[in-house]
């Protein structure tokens, strides 16, 4: 077992230096956007996206940022919020959208050159049609509660303007100056939150074994024991069990494990469903160990709660109704 700061150092830091970075350089292009003058530019593009739900055209440019880098795609709109165009309500929405088109940036990068491979063609394009299917759903569902819930909604329309004395000229230089100031500060409010919770997750983690025993404790000696009902429910065959708690862990894990049993073992449908209960089980997990240092450190605890228990529940919601679809076919 690591020692305390060797988690520290090896685990937390490593991820809070990524993650401060991208959430820099979203914070940094969001400012340099509105200084300017690019935010209402590329906002023209994603007015379609933002108009159906009441959502004011530069929310476009962060949900579009999202196809390449969701990080960055997060800190435009922490910084939207940070500046007033948004309230809570909005910004929920807005995040709630963002889930499909940061899932396309993840076909590019994991989907297809690293699940595809190992699955194989056709179960491959089965499972990541499932998971575009499921944040498409998401999407949608982002869309309506904005056409539902932000009708009416008025915005400030000064809110991301750059404030500059009448008639004073800025060269290129004050741009950038003014551009960077203001990211700094967004930065220092973010970075201790990330440091502190990365590192409290971490540690937690690295401790499990005292969660395995407080599991004893209540009558479950083996992780098995919980999945069992689940896989016997869906009519899934027992060499079922150990992928779905092997994606516990890791997903690309899961995937190399159910490979060799498509088509002995498991159909190209159960092979799915497996892989779906496991990214489902998982989501535990996941918000542990990603979600709640990623959404607290950019949002604090308040509303980055309701960012995660709304992220995590509409995505249990579809994972669900993506698993019926394969039981039912």
């Amino acid at each position: 077992m690591q020692t305390v700061v060797s988690v520290l150092l090896e685990e937390a830091l490593p991820r809070v230096v990524t993650i401060t970075l991208l959430i820099g350089a979203g914070v940094g292009l969001a400012n340099l956007a509105v200084e300017y003058g690019l935010v209402t530019v590329v906002a023209r593009v994603g007015r379609y996206l933002t108009e159906p739900a009441n959502l004011p055209p530069e929310v476009g440019t962060a949900v579009l940022t999202n196809t390449v880098s969701v990080t960055a795609g997060y800190g435009m709109l922490a910084e939207f919020r940070e500046e007033g165009l948004l309230d809570d309500r909005a910004t929920l929405i807005a995040v709630v959208i963002n889930t499909f088109f940061g899932f396309v940036q993840h076909i590019f990068t994991y989907y297809g050159p690293v699940l595809v491979p190992i699955l194989g063609v056709q179960v491959g394009l089965m499972y990541v049609g499932a998971r575009a299917g499921i944040s498409l759903g998401i999407s949608l569902v982002g869309l309506l509660a904005g056409a539902v819930l932000l009708r009416g909604y008025e915005y400030d329309p000064h809110a991301l303007d750059p404030e500059t004395p009448d008639e004073e000229v800025r060269t290129t230089r004050d741009k950038f100056r003014a551009a960077g100031t203001s990211t700094l500060e967004r930065l220092r409010s973010i970075v201790p939150r990330l440091a502190v919770v990365y590192s409290v997750v971490f540690l937690a983690l690295e401790y499990a074994d005292r969660i395995l025993e407080a599991l004893a404790g209540v009558g479950i000696t083996e992780p098995a024991a919980a999945v069992d009902p689940i896989a016997g429910l869906l009519g899934l065959p027992g060499a079922a069990v150990p992928v779905i708690l092997v994606s516990l862990v890791d997903p690309t894990t899961g995937a190399i494990t159910v490979a060799p049993l498509i088509g002995d073992v498991l159909t190209p449908d159960q092979a799915v469903i497996t892989l779906l209960v496991g990214s489902l089980v998982s989501l535990t997990i996941g918000t542990v160990k990603r979600s709640i240092p990623f959404q607290f450190g950019i949002w604090g605890a308040s509303f980055g709660t309701k960012v995660i228990v709304v992220n995590v529940g509409l995505k249990a919601a579809f994972i669900l109704v993506a698993i019926a679809v394969f039981f039912v076919a």
